[in-house]
C-alpha cells in the first residue's frame, strides 16, 4: 500500500476514515452523557477532514482507473455506514491494485 499512487492513498485514507468514524461514535457518549465536549471536537474535526478526503479520492480513483457508477457509488456510500471504508478496502480497493498508478 504505498501513497505515491492514487489508490494507495485512497487505501490509506480509507483506513484512516474508518478509524475516526469508530472512535467519533466513542466520543458521542462522551459529551452527551458525561458532559465531556473535547474529545468530539477534536475527533469530530478529524472525521470530517478525513470523510472529505476520503470522498475526493474516491472521485479522483474513479476518474483514473475508469470505475464503474456501481464501485464509485459503494466506495461513496462506504463513507457514511460505519466501517463501511474497511469493507470497501478489502473487497473493492484492493482488486484494483494491478490497474494504472
Amino acid at each position: 500500500m504505498a501513497l505515491s499512487s492514487a489508490l494507495g492513498r485512497l487505501r490509506w485514507t480509507a483506513i484512516a476514515e474508518g478509524i475516526s468514524y469508530l472512535l467519533f461514535a466513542l466520543t458521542m457518549p462522551l459529551k452527551y452523557f458525561m458532559e465531556i465536549p473535547g474529545p468530539n471536537k477534536v475527533v469530530g474535526m478529524a472525521h470530517g477532514v478525513l470523510f472529505m478526503l476520503y470522498v475526493l479520492l474516491v472521485i479522483q480513483c474513479a476518474y483514473l482507473y475508469k470505475w464503474s457508477w456501481k464501485v464509485t457509488g459503494i466506495a461513496l456510500l462506504a463513507s457514511i455506514i460505519p466501517a463501511g471504508t474497511f469493507y470497501v478496502h478489502a473487497k473493492y480497493f484492493g482488486e484494483q491494485q494491478n490497474v494504472r498508478s
